[in-house]
């Protein structure tokens, strides 16, 4: 064997070890890719995020108005005057499937002082609260069957303020402070209180939406309350008497407690709820109450029909007009006019400006 024939099976040596090395690196390097794509493979998914469904769309509404008038020889008269009004409008909302839950809260409460008057008169108080729960049929997009709740009545003591008689003093001088004041007291009657009067009713029945600013409730079964807490007032807002003052017709007590003081009343009821939104800066909203008691005369019809108009001037400011009218065949309201008590209609309506806030969350 000659020296090539060495080199040449040393060459071929050297080429079958890095031919078996490197089919060993490959098959490694195959291993490991392997590796790596099983184990992404095997590896748990990332979790993702699953956003919990909302139910609740909840809103709050603050308006706070202010007004004042002062006269410094004015030969046209007047009185100089501070007016102060604040309305709160909560709404809590729950929708789920064919399932609704709509909830109101109205406050509303003012005053004003006059210099003639030289005492606060209350100018508003209402409290308001409202809630309807309800299921939708699915055959029908815009019919629901419904129980709504509902409970009226105010804050504080209202008064009929009449100019008293007397506004001197034992030596013929003007009442003046303190014992103007006390005479102002001494000659007002009493009209209302916290729950005197106080509406609640609950009513079973049927909801028809036929237009998304139109809802209307129709509750042939209608269960409610009547509440008159202050004895004084317990005759005006035709509460019955007692069983034992039935018949009674002399020696009656003078300060009412003759007279029951809750009324119970079955009946129908039919509310209406509009509400309208022109643009961003004006809205309309206006609710209508018909009740028929079946037990008392139900051709007499108690209406409550309220309309609230609110018109954006700038971000945080707004002119409101509201109006509510009340009729009420249990009411017997006095009149100087004629001199009578009997049945009348009640209108309030209100013109102010203000500050107004808004606080909302939606689904």
């Amino acid at each position: 064997m000659n020296k090539w024939t060495y080199i040449l099976a040393s060459v071929a040596l050297c080429l079958g070890a890095s031919q078996g090395l490197w089919a060993q690196k490959l098959t490694d390097a195959q291993k490991a890719a392997a590796e790596a794509a099983r184990a992404i493979t095997e590896a748990p998914e990332a979790e993702q995020k699953v956003e919990k469904p909302k139910y609740w769309d909840e809103s709050l509404k603050t308006n706070i108005k202010f007004g004042q008038t002062s006269l410094n020889n004015w030969a046209a008269g007047g009185d100089n005057t501070v007016t102060l009004q604040a309305f709160i409008d909560g709404n809590a909302n729950y929708k789920k499937d064919n399932l609704f839950w709509n909830n109101r809260l109205q406050l509303d409460y003012g005053f004003v002082y006059a210099s003639s008057k030289p005492i606060l008169q209350k100018s508003d108080d209402r409290i308001y609260f409202e809630s309807k729960f309800g299921y939708k049929n699915e055959n029908m997009r815009n019919f629901s069957f419904s129980a709504n709740y509902d409970f009226k009545s105010q804050f504080t003591t209202g008064y009929d303020y009449k100019t008293p008689e007397n506004l001197k003093d034992d030596l013929g001088n003007d009442l003046k402070g303190g014992d103007l004041r006390q005479a102002w007291r001494d000659a007002r009657n009493i009209k209302s209180g916290f729950l005197a009067p106080a509406y609640t009713n609950l009513a079973l029945g049927i909801d028809l939406k036929p237009w998304k600013w139109l809802s209307l409730n129709i509750a042939p079964f209608t269960g409610g309350v009547v509440i008159v807490r202050n004895p004084e007032l317990r005759k005006n807002y035709g509460m019955d008497l007692k069983e034992e003052w039935i018949g009674v017709t002399e020696n009656l007590p003078d300060d009412g407690t003759q007279y029951r003081s809750a009324r119970f009343e079955f009946g129908a009821q039919v509310k209406a709820d509009i509400a309208v939104k022109v643009n961003d800066n004006f809205a309309y909203t206006s609710q209508l109450v018909l009740f028929s008691n079946y037990l008392d005369h139900p051709e007499n019809i108690r209406v409550n029909w309220d309309n609230r108009f609110d018109w954006k001037i700038a971000k945080y400011f707004s002119l409101t007009l509201t109006t509510n009218m009340i009729y009420d065949d249990k009411v017997l309201i006095y009149s100087e006019k004629d001199g009578q008590t009997k049945q009348r209609v009640q209108f309030k309506e209100s013109l102010l400006f203000g500050f107004t806030y808004t606080i909302a969350r939606k689904r």
